[in-house]
């Protein structure tokens, strides 16, 4: 597969994963980015052990980690506050709440239902996540149960 049908195939949906990860447009943006200059780079090196979306999702995953990680060691009080401001986007209001609930769930939790939403296989998500399709389907079916829950306390 060349990497202009890979872009156009996954673009949407490793941006919308990056935006459950982070629920910030501009850094999902920098992270979908990135994680197709890392596709670019290492197309030649996929070896169709999986799927090429089960591929390019774990990158994203990991990719987004990283981003967390780095928020991590340098949180965002630290900045000048010019820069922490939010923008404002035309986000529909239930999406930038879904995405502000999906921001505050676990990080593997997170992971996962961000695949989920992506329509993801669950055998797919199991072996990017590490965990078995069981304890995915177990998982997903808690973190809906969770969401829900936040949407019926806020209205």
């Amino acid at each position: 597969m060349e990497f202009e049908t890979i872009y156009k195939t996954y673009w949407d949906r490793i941006f919308r994963l990056c935006m459950g990860f982070v629920n910030d447009y501009d850094v999902a943006q920098d992270l979908a980015q990135e994680t197709f200059i890392i596709v670019w780079q290492k197309l030649d090196t996929f070896r169709n052990e999986s799927g090429i979306g089960t591929w390019i999702f774990r990158i994203a995953s990991n990719n987004c980690l990283r981003q967390i990680e780095k928020e991590k060691r340098f949180p965002k009080s630290e900045l000048p506050p010019h820069i922490t401001e939010e923008k404002q986007y035309s986000l529909e209001p239930e999406i930038k709440f879904l995405y502000k609930c999906i921001a505050e769930l676990p990080e593997t939790e997170r992971i996962i239902i961000s695949l989920e939403l992506e329509d993801v296989k669950q055998a797919d998500i199991a072996k990017i996540v590490g965990l078995s399709e069981a304890n995915i389907r177990v998982k997903i079916h808690r973190i809906k149960d969770k969401l829900t829950q936040k949407f019926t306390e806020n209205g």
